[in-house]
Parts: C-alpha cells; sequence; structure tokens
C-alpha cells in the first residue's frame, strides 16, 4: 500500500510517500480501507518529536509507528476474530494503532463508529480526536453547566471549533478568542461573543469567566485565573512554547500543583479515545446541532504541506488528507 512515512523525528521534510506492507489487524481489531485522515496538532508534535517528552512512549530516537495520523474515516476491509460489532464493508470513523496517512490502518473496534449518516469520509474523519477532546473537556473536566460563561480560546482552531457549539449546546453563553479573519466564523458557530486577540487582552479587562477553556495557548497561567471567576474552572488543552524538553506542560503540570491551594479549580487532561463519545457526537450530528468545519482537503502526497499549513495556524477548522477522493 501508499503510505506517508517518517523514518526520524524532524520537520515535515522527513515525510516521504512510500509502499509499504498492508498491517495486520489484530484479534480485537479492523483492517479500514482509508478514505480520509484527519490533521490535528499531535501529528505535528509526533512528527517531529517535540518536545522530548512526548517520544516516551512513541520511540526515542525515531517513532515507534512510522505512518503519522490518528483520526481516520473509511470502510472495513477486514476482522479480527474477536470483533463482533462490525463487518466487511461497514463505512466506520475514530481513531487508529497504525497511522491514518495510508490507503490501509489498523483500529481497535471500540474507538471506532458507523459513519455517522449524511457525513462524507472527509467530514467524518475531521471529528474523532478534537471533537472528543472539545467533548470530554466541556462536559467531563469542566463540568460546564446551563447558564454558566465560557471563555474558549483558539476558537477557530480543530477543537476550538467544536468547543464553541458544544459550549452552546451544553447552554453556556460562549465567548471565542480568535484572529480577525475568524471572527465571523466563530460567530457563526454559535459563539455569543468573539474577541480578536491581535486588539484586544481578554485578561486585562472587567469580564470574568466560569470556565476558560484554553487550548495549545502559552499564556502564563496567573494571567488566566485573571480572567477566570473566583471558584471558576480552568482547563489547559494542550500547549504550544516552552523549552524543546517538556515544551508547554510546565503549565499544565503548575497549574495542577497551585489547584490544591486555591478556590480555583486548575486542570489540564489527555483526551481518551472511546466509541461511546463518537456515538454521543454522531447523535449531535444527525439533530443538526453539531458539525465539522473543514479548512481544506490534500492529497496524501500533499500531506506535508497539509501539517506546515496547520503548524502555520492558518486552518479555519480542520484541515483532512483525502485518500481515496469522494465520488
Amino acid at each position: 500500500m501508499k503510505a506517508i512515512t517518517q523514518d526520524r523525528y524532524g520537520s515535515a521534510d522527513v515525510l516521504e510517500l512510500r509502499d509499504i506492507p498492508r498491517p495486520d489487524p489484530k484479534p480485537d481489531e479492523v483492517l479500514i480501507r482509508v478514505h480520509a485522515a484527519g490533521v490535528d496538532q499531535g501529528v505535528w508534535h509526533l512528527m517531529t518529536g517535540l518536545p522530548y517528552l512526548v517520544r516516551l512512549g512513541f520511540g526515542l530516537t525515531r517513532p515507534k509507528i512510522p505512518v503519522p495520523g490518528m483520526d481516520v474515516a473509511g470502510v472495513v476491509e477486514a476482522i479480527g476474530p474477536e470483533v463482533g460489532d462490525f463487518m466487511v464493508g461497514d463505512p466506520v470513523f475514530g481513531t487508529c494503532t497504525t497511522g491514518s496517512f495510508a490507503e490501509y490502518s489498523a483500529a481497535r473496534a471500540d474507538r471506532i463508529a458507523p459513519l455517522p449518516p449524511g457525513l462524507t469520509f472527509a467530514q467524518a474523519a475531521a471529528i474523532p480526536v478534537s471533537a472528543s477532546t472539545a467533548l470530554q473537556g466541556l462536559r467531563d473536566h469542566a463540568r460546564l453547566r446551563a447558564g454558566q460563561s465560557v471563555l474558549i480560546t483558539g476558537a477557530s482552531g480543530g477543537v476550538g471549533h467544536f468547543a464553541v457549539q458544544l459550549a452552546k449546546i451544553f447552554g453556556a453563553d460562549v465567548t471565542g478568542v480568535c484572529g480577525p479573519a475568524k471572527q465571523e466564523m466563530v460567530r457563526d458557530l454559535g459563539a455569543d461573543h468573539a474577541i480578536d486577540y491581535t486588539r484586544e487582552d481578554f485578561t486585562q479587562g472587567n469580564a470574568r469567566y466560569d470556565v476558560i477553556f484554553d487550548i495549545a495557548s502559552n499564556r502564563p497561567v496567573a494571567q488566566l485565573r485573571r480572567a477566570l471567576a473566583p471558584e471558576g474552572t480552568l482547563v489547559i488543552v494542550g500547549g504550544e512554547g516552552g523549552d524543546r524538553w517538556i515544551g508547554g506542560t510546565h503549565r499544565q503540570i503548575g497549574a495542577m500543583i497551585l489547584s490544591s491551594f486555591i478556590p480555583q479549580n486548575l486542570k489540564s487532561f489527555i483526551a481518551a479515545e472511546r466509541r461511546e463519545d463518537l456515538l454521543f457526537l454522531t447523535g449531535l450530528i444527525e439533530a443538526g446541532r453539531l458539525r465539522p468545519v473543514i479548512d481544506r482537503i490534500w492529497p496524501l502526497s500533499e500531506a506535508a504541506a497539509a501539517i506546515r499549513h496547520l503548524a502555520e495556524g492558518h486552518a479555519r477548522g480542520k484541515s483532512v488528507i483525502e485518500v481515496i477522493p469522494e465520488a
């Protein structure tokens, strides 16, 4: 099969389109004929091996899994002997174990779900990692309730555009922080207010939020706390900047330690891969309450360009790699 592969950590220049063997699904896995794959910030981190902390469990000197990508949407090609929920030919989406920037990928059966009705494979591939992160962050960690106010940084990105929609679904008053060119998009997704970070510093104003959902930013926790209600909740999702060893994780670690000594609740988490969350999201999509926003669809041969586009902060919503063009 054809796949994007890397033999070492580095910039997008380390990626190559090659012919490699198909993966063999384990007993609890299915083999998926990949139609589309999502591009998220985690792809960049695992490609570069930065910060070095991410290499723990993924390969100290080179990637254990040479094919990038977790988000996947496609058709079941084969099933392991322990799989009873899917059949060959079923259209599915979810997260994979062997890398989704390829013509075939293996995925655990408990981490995929039937393709949401009415969605293309490209649209479905935009959902798993980003939407699950937004859902778990707001519902499970922030415990966002109707009537609360929530501020979402990175509101126009892969996780952020789902977070805006989910926060409105949960009944919150939503403020999205994004650049000037993305204000209209964030409002169209349901945000009650949009802040242009190039013109306004939300940490210096008088507004106080019950929840701050901080996505991949590098603001000091002390600044974020100034905009947080006295007993509010800050949830940090990822983070950029910092040094090459631990990157932005120093904010998460410091926040969780500090949380034990103050009335504000400071949290961070790593999203879990769960079929039940994919089914929950599917229900919202079927009801017309949630939709993925596709920034751009790239062919498999241009995966490196797609990752560069993401890293430069150009994406609105989610970029997607199309392996098999839609009919």
